[in-house]
């Protein structure tokens, strides 16, 4: 079966030679393990072994008292000790004592490992702090339009510089890939769901994806005790997607607790599945205290729970493709101006459907406000104006 690159494949590789243990974590359907086989076919030495920790048998490898025997363990299946090895191992999350093997065979074999783990919020409790500087941590994600395009064997240039990408709008490119967008703000970026065809087949696979993340991760990740109040609450949220969370109200919807709402929230988060972003402040010490806005992991999964407008779509879908230039804060006056993105402190951004001159004037008044430069409207339909730009090009 014939598989795409992800973007952090290469960054992935250039720390083939470093000591270091490499872990890859993600929602679970983002590709993580497709990203591991490629990496291990890229190894040319031979003394490399992938194990499924999903198999029963191979659990079996890492469950000894004794860790130097986990080496014989290895050795039947053609490691060779003497000899620089890798060791790629999937899903560490299903085996919680393999980190304590993991550190004493890097430590005393100095083998070099590639691990996934489809949680943070489970790994951050996972690795011990005595793994702190031995492992570098890369998130993988569902796929931008960019990889979108990738996948779908489409060749497009993406300019990095956000100055680029409003001056060298066309309307020719813009024609070619709108209807691409237009299946990609509709069906998200999972890479099975890209890589299907039929319409009816794509809302199946979406449908598996949150089974799968609704059974596997909240029931054996979590220790909540009412499951179908966070199932409750995910509903809720799809109706919030852009705006500020109140957890008051929520509590009160849900007839649950204000800690139980922070709770489920900080899991969503933990596991990919919602974003929070918080307000923007002007100070460098941190974030200001205020009320989180919401953004859901995929777009196919907000549309397949909540049936939402256009409008929220798309602005999902412009967080999700920006996220990846560095950090979001969202700006709104009290009882006045709103901005929906500011990027890094510096770039401030408003996502619409469709662009008009008020919006951009609009856009340039509050983004002056707050010492802002430079601002941009991202639009779905294509735009002649300055300080615009397509969302195809994103």
């Amino acid at each position: 079966m014939k598989t795409y690159p992800r973007k952090i494949e290469n960054l992935i590789l250039k720390e083939l030679d470093n000591e270091n243990i490499i872990l890859i974590t993600g929602m679970r359907q983002v590709g993580k393990t497709t990203l591991m086989k490629r990496i291990f076919d890229k190894i040319k030495s031979k003394n490399k072994i992938f194990i499924d920790l999903e198999n029963p048998i191979n659990q079996r490898i890492f469950e000894e008292e004794n860790y130097d025997n986990i080496i014989y363990n290895l050795q039947l299946l053609g490691y060779k000790n003497d000899k620089k090895g890798y060791l790629f191992i999937d899903e560490i999350q299903i085996l919680p004592n393999i980190v304590k093997p993991i550190k004493y065979l890097f430590d005393k074999y100095k083998i070099k490992f590639f691990l996934t783990g489809s949680s943070s919020f489970y790994l951050k409790n996972l690795f011990p702090e005595s793994l702190s500087g031995r492992k570098i941590i890369y998130e993988l994600f569902p796929l931008d339009f960019e990889e979108f395009l990738i996948f779908k064997e489409k060749e497009k240039i993406f300019y990095h510089d956000f100055s680029e990408k409003s001056i060298k709008k066309s309307k020719i490119i813009y024609e070619i890939y709108k209807n691409l967008y237009d299946e990609y703000i509709e069906f998200g970026g999972f890479p099975k769901v890209v890589l299907q065809d039929e319409k009816e087949f794509k809302i199946k696979i979406i449908e598996d994806i949150f089974k799968s993340y609704y059974e596997k991760d909240i029931r054996t990740l979590s220790d909540f005790r009412d499951l179908k109040k966070l199932r409750d609450l995910i509903l809720l949220l799809t109706s919030r997607v852009g705006s500020k969370i109140e957890i008051t109200k929520l509590a009160s919807e849900i007839e649950v607790s204000r800690d139980t709402i922070y709770s489920y929230l900080t899991f969503l988060e933990m596991t990919y599945f919602i974003f929070l972003i918080s307000p923007f402040t002007k100070s460098l010490n941190g974030e200001v205290r205020g009320a989180k806005k919401i953004y859901f992991c995929d777009n196919g999964i907000l549309n397949y729970l909540g049936r939402v407008n256009k409008g929220i779509l798309f602005e999902n879908s412009v967080f999700l493709n920006l996220k990846k230039y560095g950090n979001i804060n969202y700006y709104q006056k009290y009882k006045g101006g709103e901005i929906d993105f500011i990027l890094n402190k510096k770039i401030a951004f408003e996502s619409k459907l469709k662009c008009n001159f008020d919006d951009i004037k609009k856009l340039q008044k509050y983004s002056k406000s707050l010492n802002i430069d430079e601002f941009y409207i991202i639009t779905k339909e294509y735009s002649e104006f300055e300080n615009t730009i397509l969302a195809i090009d994103l």
